[in-house]
């Protein structure tokens, strides 16, 4: 094998990256050897997946382990790893780029971040640990070799723009990480990591449940004056999961979180199970305390770690996990699945159902506990991850009912504080039947909306829904408590009691007449744009609205639709006009005494742009709407 070196640049967003990490504040650079660590342990799950599945695999397995090896003389800290080791186009793939969705979302939000610690909160979410290497050290060399391979490759970098990449004849099966530190700084906390004590703190803070051994030589004064050398396990590898929840204190628990979920924030909630019976099963999930930049991303995370046996199956499985929780990360332990078992195969397991089922009715029930006795924290889980719970309200008709008593929106009733179902129910009028809701973009846009106001006249309480899912949800639901949930947007809406009813009817007769050749025009004259024209009893001031039949989509499902790949027909819609408003009164004089037909058309494009730009929605010829209103503005001038 030649010994060609090659000199290549890190990918753009990769060289950004370190700069930023090597040269911003952190109050704790001791992670990049847990971040280290934990890779290897990652090998070494690996090369034991890798020599289950395939038999003719000739690697040694008996003897896996991690390795610290430290060089007080030449200031060099070793990782050392027997695992799954890696190719030289993976060590150009993995280590010269971040092959990760969403880095320049990362950036953009580090250089927005003031301090530190939300700095490494931003880090953890990518996993981009190996960079952490660069915050103690002026030079990081890796020298690896894929399990099953003859040759290997030596990558070295200094974390300034290039790395170096040669082929090596020979190297040992695994991966070796060699740090030339920096010299200690105690006001940058930067600790002196070869000394053996900070080592072994930093392990066992850190590393402590690893499920493999890390060991490292330690020196130690004979009895003669000689020193004698030893090799020490740092590490219990108990796994934290199988202990009873009363012999783990907190710590523990919160740095096995970030171990998993390779976050820095401490989990909001840890949610800490036992399966007996035909199908045991451990389970430690948590629910993490803010949410991940790609929560939303299709490539995001999805799942929490498979083990069977304390063996390392998969990361991110699906299976025991739906989507709308898809933020809970942790581990499930199975003891009965084989070790072979795919993910085609887990998606139709009888028994990984039966697990799945259980996994969410115990994580729906901490998170009710969290609403009935942490009111705060449960506000902390609903901003972070309530638009993601609310997508299961869709998909999850099992536990639909128990999702509902967890829902929190704004409403109207309080312009601070959100509520939920249960409590607009017990707010609601007598002789009120429907659940009463609006959605669009943002509250402001909803309370303002001329939908609003015969509601605001009324006092009568509105949910508002501003998710893009809530479109879904509420169509999907239907119901809550036995009564309907309907849209201040759709169909016909008359809030009148009876009496009101009755005492109105004679000037609603009159007005249905006096309308009539005004409606049946405009119907006309807007054709194009609606499906009919009528007058309204949701109006107080405003002209007009734009409304839907009750089972129309509504423009956002349109758009959503359209979105995804749908084709869907254009909805027309309703135009509600308000008798009592000047301009349409104003319209149907102008209308009864002949006036000039391109001028009154275009009035009726003018309220209908109107109505339809009050609602949030858009104009389909701006351009025309603005040339006629620019039109009508001159003329008062």
């Amino acid at each position: 094998m030649g010994n060609q070196v090659e000199t290549l640049e890190f990918q753009a967003e990769a060289r950004q990256l370190l700069q930023l990490m090597v040269h911003s504040i952190y109050s704790n650079k001791d992670v990049f050897l847990r971040e280290l660590i934990s890779n290897a342990s990652d090998a070494l799950d690996k090369l034991r997946l890798a020599a289950l599945v395939d038999k003719d695999l000739d690697v040694d397995t008996a003897d896996l382990h991690i390795e610290i090896e430290v060089d007080r003389e030449a200031r060099t800290l070793t990782v050392r790893d027997n695992g799954i080791g890696m190719t030289r186009d993976e060590v150009v793939s993995v280590i010269g780029t971040i092959a990760k969705s969403g880095t320049a979302e990362l950036l953009r939000a580090m250089r927005e971040s003031a301090d530190a610690a939300a700095r490494q909160e931003l880090i953890g979410q990518f996993g981009v640990g190996f960079y952490a290497a660069f915050m103690v050290a002026d030079r990081v060399e890796l020298l690896t070799r894929k399990a099953g391979e003859q040759g290997g490759t030596r990558w070295s970098s200094t974390g300034e723009g290039t790395y170096s990449v040669e082929p090596v004849d020979t190297a040992p099966q695994g991966t070796a990480v060699t740090l030339h530190l920096k010299p200690a700084d105690a006001e940058d906390n930067l600790h002196d990591y070869t000394a053996e004590w900070t080592i072994r703190e930093i392990v066992k803070r850190y590393s402590d449940f690893i499920a493999w051994p890390v060991w490292m030589t330690v020196e130690r004064p004979g009895e003669d004056g000689a020193t004698t050398r030893e090799v020490q396990t740092l590490n219990s590898m108990k796994a934290l999961w199988a202990r009873p929840r009363d012999e783990v204190d907190e710590a523990e628990y919160h740095e096995f979180y970030k171990h998993v979920a390779h976050d820095w924030a401490d989990p909001l909630e840890i949610v800490h199970m036992r399966g007996e019976g035909t199908f045991e099963y451990e389970a430690l999930l948590f629910i993490p305390a803010h949410a991940p930049l790609d929560l939303f991303s299709p490539q995001g995370r999805r799942g929490v770690q498979l083990y069977v046996k304390r063996v390392f199956i998969m990361d991110d499985c699906e299976a025991l996990m739906p989507p709308y929780l898809r933020f809970v990360r942790g581990v499930v332990d199975a003891h009965d699945l084989s070790l072979n078992i795919s993910r085609e195969i887990l998606q139709q397991d009888r028994q990984i159902q039966v697990v799945r089922r259980r996994l969410v009715r115990k994580v729906l029930a901490t998170v009710k506990d969290l609403k009935t006795n942490h009111a705060e924290r449960y506000r902390t889980f609903w901003t972070e991850f309530g638009a993601v719970v609310k997508e299961g309200l869709i998909d999850d008709a099992e536990n639909r009912d128990t999702l509902l008593e967890l829902v929190s929106v704004a409403s109207t009733h309080d312009p601070a504080e959100p509520t939920d179902l249960r409590g607009y129910v017990e707010r609601m009028k007598d002789g009120q039947g429907e659940i009463w809701y609006a959605t669009g973009e943002s509250r402001a846009m909803l309370e303002n909306s001329p939908h609003m106001e015969a509601f605001r006249a009324k006092g009568l309480e509105v949910l508002l829904l501003t998710d893009p899912v809530d479109e879904v949800w509420v169509e999907r639901v239907g119901a809550y408590d036995g009564k309907p949930l309907r849209s201040i947007a759709k169909g016909d809406v008359d809030l009148d009691t009876d009496e009101e009813r009755q005492q109105a009817e004679a000037e609603r007769e009159q007005q249905r007449k006096d309308y009539a050749e005004l409606l049946t025009w405009m119907g006309g004259a807007l054709a194009d744009s609606v499906r009919e024209v009528r007058l309204s009893s949701r109006l107080t001031t405003s002209p007009a609205c734009v409304v839907g039949d009750a089972h129309d989509l509504t423009p956002t499902l349109e758009k959503m639709y359209r979105a995804m790949g749908h084709e869907v027909p254009s909805v027309k819609r309703i135009l509600e006009l308000n008798p009592g408003h000047p301009l349409v009164a104003g319209l149907r004089k102008a209308h009864e005494q002949g006036g000039d037909q391109g001028e009154l058309r275009d009035t009726a494009e003018l309220l209908y742009g109107m109505a339809l730009l009050a609602e949030g929605g858009e104009l389909s010829d701006p351009s025309r709407f603005t040339r006629i209103l620019a039109d009508r503005l001159s003329r008062t001038l």
